[in-house]
């Protein structure tokens, strides 16, 4: 490969695992695959899903709040943060390590990246997202008078529910880009990033949750990136997945990929977020394109022999 090339990765839930330690473990794994696309001559820009990790932590902050009544309940955006804070730090670490063993001496950094928010975007008063610990009747009763949504899950009692805006502006751009363009690998917006909404010059967080694959596409259009790459749990995209018709789709653009997901080819809050999110990029940004494939399979979709891609 010739010159630098700037990419945008974003990783799923199997880059991370689910608890604690599995995290540990996977992300050494996941530090491989990473380095061996710094090793491609790729710069890159990372973020990440968090889906397990915050509603980890909100369990967690929850149950302190319920069993010591003194200490005050974190709001879904602090959970955030610390999703953010942590997941970067296990990744910043483990490919610190894999890039020093190979011999390369390259700067990584985690920002904790917030993101405005419409207040008035429709999602705020249709939240659909679900976080947390199952809840009783009267747990539930509890969250609505706090002015929280919550939805019933048949025979498991209730959760509560946030709602996913679209984002408006990623805040810590200007820092994110000056890192970047000194050279170092920058893990930013983890989680869909912080939802915010700007209030008279202030920043106050919403309870909400940003779409990682949302944040991934604006992430690169903003950095101008050359390349989007999803890694996701399957090696290419399917249409039918898991259906007698199932069928691979190596590569199409993005009228095709417009046509798929009319037709519904697409599972809701798996492959379609993903293939909505490509099309937004390539419409900001048509001479890039979009890479879709597993994390074991990255080089080998790098080199054309296995992924999906997806272009203007």
């Amino acid at each position: 490969m010739g010159g630098k090339v700037r990419a945008v990765v974003s990783l799923g839930h199997d880059a991370l695992g689910v608890t604690t330690l599995e995290q540990w473990d996977q992300v050494k794994e996941t530090a491989k695959a990473l380095a061996d696309l710094i090793e491609d001559r790729f710069e890159l820009i990372i973020t990440h899903s968090n889906g397990p990790q915050v509603s980890m932590i909100h369990k967690a902050m929850t149950e302190l709040r319920r069993l010591y009544p003194d200490y005050t309940p974190a709001a879904m955006c602090v959970c955030s943060a610390m999703s953010q804070g942590y997941v970067g730090y296990d990744i910043q670490n483990s490919l610190k390590a894999e890039l020093l063993k190979r011999g390369i001496d390259k700067g990584v950094a985690t920002i904790l990246t917030q993101v405005t928010v419409d207040p008035y975007d429709d999602a705020f008063y249709h939240p659909a997202k679900k976080i947390g610990r199952h809840m009783t009747v009267e747990e539930a009763a509890m969250e609505e008078r706090k002015g929280n949504f919550t939805t019933e899950v048949p025979g498991k009692g209730y959760l509560r529910v946030v709602a996913t805006p679209e984002p408006l502006h990623i805040v810590e751009i200007d820092a994110i880009r000056t890192l970047a363009d000194s050279g170092c690998v920058v893990i930013a917006a983890g989680g869909g990033g912080i939802p915010v909404i700007e209030n008279n010059g202030s920043l106050k967080g919403a309870s909400a949750v940003i779409e990682k694959d949302n944040i991934a596409s604006k992430l690169a259009v903003d950095m101008n990136a050359d390349i989007l790459i999803i890694l996701t749990g399957t090696d290419v995209v399917y249409r039918g997945y898991k259906t007698d018709a199932q069928e691979e789709i190596r590569q199409m653009n993005v009228k095709e990929a417009e046509g798929y997901l009319e037709r519904g080819e697409f599972e809701e809050g798996t492959m379609k977020p993903k293939i909505e999110a490509a099309i937004k990029y390539l419409n900001k940004r048509p001479d890039g394109k979009v890479l879709i494939t597993s994390l074991a399979k990255t080089r080998e979709a790098i080199e054309g022999d296995t992924g999906t891609v997806i272009v203007s």
